[in-house]
């Protein structure tokens, strides 16, 4: 059965029943998707060797209703005494809310929910109304040796929120979600983990009424997971957002944090800067929860001015071009651009198609002047701040690109990726309906190593038949960038994916990437991290967490590579 005349795919246009498994794993608003279009469609039928037929019938759609049969392990006193902490209404313990909350959206966790399939769970999921809840939880915890996992807006892609030895799940979002306090002197705010994206960037942009203010601000951090990640995750996997480039990624941004430990509480200091040692704030940011509970930070924030935003996209005529003229720009030292993003030729030709390039005017423009499909490389891109600043960093990027042999194509690219700049996870579920995985890998790496890494981690990728990998560089340093490696493949069975996956990390591992640049490790990658840091510092990270967590309760079970 082959193409047939004017069929398209039962994408699933309806939110999921309530106390499903798809309610879970569907990603952000129960009622959103973003479906792919028809030139999208078409591609993924080419390079994936796949016909109309192929999309006739839904595959492991999750739409059965949670059950599992996984006892609670704590006593009926320990569930008491919990519930005296917090209150009957803050404690979950039903089916559905163990599964929900004791699950991430990492690519092998979304498998086993679409096949109904359910492993370890959190025994109960406590809903903390304050500080003095979270230290009364963890040093109950503690003393008993209750495992102990908290969680923010649960977007993490790395196992980093699983519970794989039951316990408790700490769920941050439900009351510790507030922005304490707003320093206009200090351009900083101090705020709560469980607080979102959208709310707490809300709170910035209107902070002459939400605080009183003199001025708008923005917090400069916009992940994709933005609109359902919350700020205690990004803290602690060490997030960067889409214009990290020029407002610096989360270890950048935080200027100091107070967590609740096993053995004790603390607050780090509000120094701009202090040479006085290696700082705990440091060995504190990207922890994953495995050396205490994070209950409040102080970060820095930026003032608010998008009008002053000048937009840019250029076509290289190939990957080498785009790469230097990126590293050029981030070297020239006369502005950092805020969105900066240069995509492969696989990823260019997709992109076009996604983002309605293709067949358009600019299109067939790119085209007479000599730009070919499957060389052709985009860049889009921002800059902001003050206006003068803002248009000086445009007109210079302009220079350096065509000295790089680009053609300007204008705003339009840019300007529609922004639109749906935090959509393309909800296609996920639409290709995951009909046996195509998505997935992402990403590393940090030096420029002198970029070319072996992408060549690498690329190749190993493409040995799979009829797979498509779109490869982009985002978050730019003047020693290097970040590689984000998106794969698209039909996956039969979760062994065989995680054999994939593996490879990829083995390949990342191989040519000189760091293991992850902004997704964190979690317990998928720990595995790694002894051989990639090495015994000494891997021994230094292990010190750290028998300092804090001396029962191993923080989030165990593979966490950062500790068992």
């Amino acid at each position: 059965m082959g193409k047939q005349e004017g069929f398209h795919p039962d994408w699933t246009t309806r939110a999921p029943d309530k106390g499903t498994y798809r309610s879970i794993f569907k990603w952000g608003a129960p009622d959103r998707f973003k479906h792919p279009n028809a030139g999208f469609y078409a591609l993924l039928k080419e390079k994936l060797a796949m016909t109309d037929a192929d999309f006739q019938e839904k595959r492991n759609p999750g739409n059965g209703r949670v059950q599992c049969d996984i006892p609670i392990q704590l006593t009926d006193d320990q569930v008491r005494r919990f519930v005296e902490i917090v209150g009957e209404n803050n404690i979950t313990m039903d089916d559905y809310s163990r599964v929900k909350f004791s699950h991430g959206k990492t690519a092998e966790e979304i498998m086993k929910l679409r096949r109904e399939i359910v492993g370890n769970l959190a025994d109960l999921v406590v809903h903390p109304r304050d500080k003095a809840d979270v230290r009364q939880i963890v040093a109950y915890c503690h003393d008993r040796k209750i495992p102990l996992v908290a969680r923010g807006g649960g977007s993490s892609v790395t196992m980093g929120v699983a519970c794989t030895r039951g316990g408790i799940c700490l769920d941050m979002s439900k009351h510790m979600h507030h922005v304490i306090e707003l320093n206009e002197a200090n351009h900083t705010a101090t705020v709560e983990p469980g607080i979102l994206g959208p709310q707490y960037e809300h709170v910035l942009n209107h902070a002459p009424d939400q605080k009183g203010a003199k001025r708008r601000y923005t917090c400069g951090h916009f992940p994709q997971s933005f609109e359902y990640s919350s700020v205690g995750g990004w803290i602690a996997a060490l997030g960067s957002g889409q214009q990290s480039t020029y407002y610096g990624d989360m270890y950048d941004l935080v200027v100091s944090q107070e967590y609740v430990t096993p053995v004790g509480e603390f607050k780090t200091l509000d120094f701009p800067a202090a040479a006085t040692g290696p700082k705990v704030n440091d060995i504190m940011k990207g922890s994953e929860g495995a050396f205490g509970v994070l209950v409040s930070a102080t970060l820095k924030i930026f003032r608010y001015m998008p009008e002053n935003r000048q937009r840019f996209a250029f076509v290289f005529p190939d990957w080498h071009a785009a790469v230097d003229g990126a590293r050029e720009i981030c070297q020239a030292e006369f502005g950092m651009p805020s969105v900066f993003r240069i995509s492969d030729p696989e990823e260019t030709e997709i992109a076009m198609r996604l983002y309605g390039v293709d067949g358009t005017f600019i299109d067939k423009g790119i085209a007479l002047r000599g730009y070919k499909t499957g060389k052709r490389c985009m860049l889009v891109g921002q800059s902001e701040g003050a206006l003068s600043f803002a248009k000086n960093v445009k007109k210079n990027i302009k220079k350096v690109c065509r000295a790089h042999r680009a053609m300007y194509i204008g705003g339009y690219p840019m300007k529609n990726w922004e639109h749906g700049r935090f959509d393309d996870p909800y296609m996920r579920e639409d290709l995951d309906d009909y046996g195509i995985m998505v997935d992402t890998l990403e590393s940090g790496v030096a420029w002198d190593k970029f070319h072996e890494l992408y060549r690498g981690v690329r190749g190993f990728i493409k040995s799979r038949e009829n797979t498509v990998c779109m490869t982009h560089a985002s978050h730019f340093y003047p020693q290097g960038t970040n590689l984000y490696f998106i794969f698209i493949s039909r996956m039969g069975n979760i062994a065989e994916y995680r054999k994939f996956q593996s490879g990829v990390i083995d390949k990342i591992a191989a040519h000189g990437g760091s293991l992850s640049h902004h997704h964190g490790v979690g317990k998928m990658i720990g595995p790694w991290m002894a051989e990639h840091l090495g015994d000494h510092q891997m021994n230094v990270l292990r010190a750290v967490k028998n300092h804090f967590d001396p029962h191993n309760i923080m989030n165990p079970g593979g966490t950062l590579g500790f068992e």
